[in-house]
């Protein structure tokens, strides 16, 4: 007969004794099962003691807490939270050198926990731990000569105790003085500071810009770029990011007046081609998070475009008219103006009209008409003018090439380019924030200071050529536009290097390449109408459907890991889920670190059976994304976001590393429960299989027999001399 299922089979350890095997019933209060351990050892005064996992996270048990023991947990006796955290306050006081490093050591290892960082707080400790920052340091500055190892370690501990207790959100940052600002911001101004004390400084002036505009306003007048730029130049690819991250902080607060100033700086500092040289291009691996803080400050510059993007041309602004003069006295090297003696204003205007149509504007008369439109509005005139400076003989053989062709051939310059900038603002997000969870930042960005305006001018010419092969005419505008989308959208997923790779990548995707990939498409994806082929469909869709459920539970199996989305993003935590073979249980507990390959089960100590699921919930009904936070606003976070409920009000919340993977998961978790798999990803897989099925069927095989393995492999020739090199 199997036991209540309020019954917990547990060991229980105190140093010293013997471990406890005994039964917790969760239906008592938690004092009496402390209570009854401690009488167990004969211990008096059990107030002061509570259970803790005896695992390397030696987190407290709590009565909110303690529904997640499951049999086979391994708990140990130790002092409560409150005891705890009343004898640390008072043992980093001492006078002593040795207690005072062991006690803050024990201090950062025990702030992780919630529970004992609210007992700790309580006792006022973090103004405590900013005094011993503030003033400490100068106290122990003579003897740094003598114990500087002793010194370093001691800060170290102290700042790491600093930000776990922090990352609880149980204290305002707005509390802290300009004196503890002033103390941080000098260890990251420091040519010579420990690896350890740094990094936790720049975590902690990152994490005052991100959650209060007064610290901001301190932390700016504390640190220049220009402090921050030799922490760059480093090997060590962790301080390399928090000084990235601190970078993209000061930018996403900075007022919108002050954003272009700071871009100038760094410009003017060289960020661009030092994160080039230093960190895209080391001899190291990009991980994660150093690849979302690069796509954060691609985003952000992206951003300062908003601006120009939104503000429409004012046909009066003798300035702006002068731009559009511009672009016509380069493309046709008008001679100077003719006087009113020589020729008359009508005539004038006669030949203005002529070249603004063959610049290719929509309105000949006032081009600056055209730019009124936002997106993309001025932005679309800057570009153009980049264009014709900095690519003059590229822009004049585009202009002319297109004037002298018969007009419903020719590519208008003005349009395309007005069309493209908008075009190239929607691929690139201008003027959206920064997604929490994406990596996508690509390199090529980086390897120019006017980025946007090279991938422009590479575009245009891309436009024109398609234009031709296509051999548009002024109808078939809007398809030549999808078209150059889809060579741009193509040749970026391949994450090219520099700007000259990209073009070429373009040049092998010309629109007969194109036209090949999307017949390639169709014909996978054919839908035949017929009422037979119908029938066929609907006959072996089941077997389908069934050959998809049990490729994504065997994708359970598998299992996956998922990463815990806490206020600061780089302190990833993991966790890893995985389905049991017999498909009767979820498997799940936290990591270390990304698991290379499978997780096995014996490793993950918590399981939830799938008969006690009731139901799967995503996005914005998922209980962890109706809680207070940042990533309740992020809409990327909500699409990937699922939650498992079982029990009473007890949930498994999730949120997949990408796309495919909720799809995996989502589809996987409904087929447990006997639920149709909605996911884009089944469509897309039923559409694939179906009509490799029908294809298959209706091929002329009478007569052939089919194996059921594939042949083996022949053996190799003894020699090669048959094969003929072409080169």
């Amino acid at each position: 007969m199997p036991p209540p299922a309020d019954i917990v089979k547990v060991a229980i350890e105190w140093p010293g004794a013997y471990p406890k095997l005994m039964e917790i019933d969760q239906r008592k209060p938690l004092s009496a099962i402390i209570k009854e351990v401690c009488d167990g050892w004969s211990l008096a005064n059990h107030e002061y003691f509570a259970l803790q996992h005896a695992d390397s996270s030696n987190f407290y048990i709590t009565e909110k807490n303690r529904n997640e023991i499951k049999n086979g947990t391994i708990l140990r006796l130790t002092t409560s939270p409150a005891q705890s955290a009343q004898q640390l306050h008072e043992r980093i006081q001492s006078s002593s050198m040795d207690a005072k490093l062991e006690a803050l050591k024990d201090l950062a290892s025990l702030s992780r926990d919630v529970t004992f960082a609210q007992e700790f707080i309580n006792l006022d400790g973090i103004s405590l731990l900013t005094q011993m920052v503030e003033s400490g340091t100068e106290r122990y500055q003579k003897l740094q000569k003598i114990m500087k190892p002793c010194f370093g370690d001691m800060l170290s501990f102290t700042l790491t105790a600093f930000v776990e207790l922090m990352d609880h959100g149980i204290v305002s940052w707005d509390t802290f003085s300009v004196a503890f600002i002033k103390k941080i911001a000098s260890f990251v101004n420091k040519s010579a500071i420990d690896i350890s004390i740094l990094q936790r400084s720049l975590a902690i002036l990152e994490s005052m810009v991100l959650n209060s505009h007064d610290l901001y306003q301190k932390v700016a007048q504390e640190i220049t770029i220009g402090q921050l730029i030799p922490h760059l130049q480093g090997t060590d690819q962790e301080i390399q990011t928090y000084t990235i991250a601190v970078i993209n902080a000061l930018f996403l607060k900075a007022p919108d007046e002050r954003r272009q100033e700071m871009a100038n700086i760094l410009a003017q500092k060289q960020l661009r081609s030092i994160i080039l040289t230093h960190v895209i291009r080391a001899q190291r691996a990009i991980n994660n998070e150093m690849a979302h803080q690069l796509y954060v400050l691609q985003v952000l510059t992206f951003n300062l475009l908003e601006d120009r993007m939104m503000t429409k041309m004012d046909p009066q602004d003798q300035a702006q008219r002068d731009i559009i003069f511009e672009l016509r006295r380069i493309a046709f090297d008008a001679e100077s103006e003719p006087s009113n003696s020589s020729g008359s204003m009508e005539k004038r205007k006669s030949m203005y009209t002529r070249d603004y149509k063959k610049l290719g504007f929509i309105n000949h008369v006032n081009p600056a008409m055209d730019f009124t439109q936002t997106p993309p509005g001025m932005l679309a005139l800057d570009n153009m003018l980049y264009f014709a400076k900095h690519h003059q003989d590229a822009y004049i053989r585009i202009v002319l090439e297109n004037s002298s062709r018969e007009d419903k051939h020719e590519c208008p310059f003005g349009r395309s380019s007005i069309e493209l900038t908008k075009m190239l603002c929607e691929i690139l997000k201008v003027g959206e924030l920064p997604s929490e969870t994406c990596n996508d930042f690509h390199p090529m960005f980086f390897t120019h200071d006017r980025s946007f305006e090279e991938f422009f001018c590479i575009c245009i010419q891309l436009l024109n050529k398609t234009w031709k092969e296509m051999r548009a005419t002024s109808e078939d505008f809007n398809k030549v536009m999808q078209v150059v989308k889809e060579q741009v959208m193509r040749a970026l997923t391949t994450k090219p290097s520099s700007l000259d790779q990209f073009k070429s990548k373009l040049q092998n995707l010309s629109y007969t390449e194109i036209l090949k990939i999307r017949q390639s498409e169709r014909m996978n994806q054919e839908d035949f109408q017929s009422r037979p082929i119908l029938e066929l469909k609907e006959k072996i869709q089941p077997e389908i459907l069934e050959l998809i459920k049990q490729q994504r539970l065997n994708r359970l199996v598998e299992g996956t890991c998922f990463r815990k989305l806490n206020a600061r993003r780089r302190q990833d935590k993991f966790w890893y889920c995985r389905l049991s073979p017999n498909h009767k249980v979820l498997h799940y507990g936290d990591l270390e670190e990304s698991p290379q390959g499978e997780v096995p089960h014996d490793s993950l100590q918590d399981k939830l059976p799938v008969a006690d699921i009731k139901a799967v919930v995503t996005g914005k009904d998922c209980p962890h994304m109706k809680e207070k936070g940042a990533l309740k606003q992020n809409k990327e976070v909500l699409e990937l976001a699922f939650s498992i409920l079982y029990d009473s009000n007890c949930q498994l919340n999730f949120i997949a590393p990408d796309k495919h993977e909720y799809c995996i998961w989502t589809d996987g978790l409904n087929a447990l429960l006997g639920k149709d798999m909605m996911s884009d990803l089944t469509r897309n897989d039923l559409d694939t299989l179906l009509s490799m099925e029908i294809k298959l069927r209706l091929l002329d095989l009478e007569n052939i027999q089919i194996p059921d393995a594939p042949p083996p492999i022949p053996k190799e020739p003894s020699n090669y001399d048959f094969v003929y090199d072409c080169n």
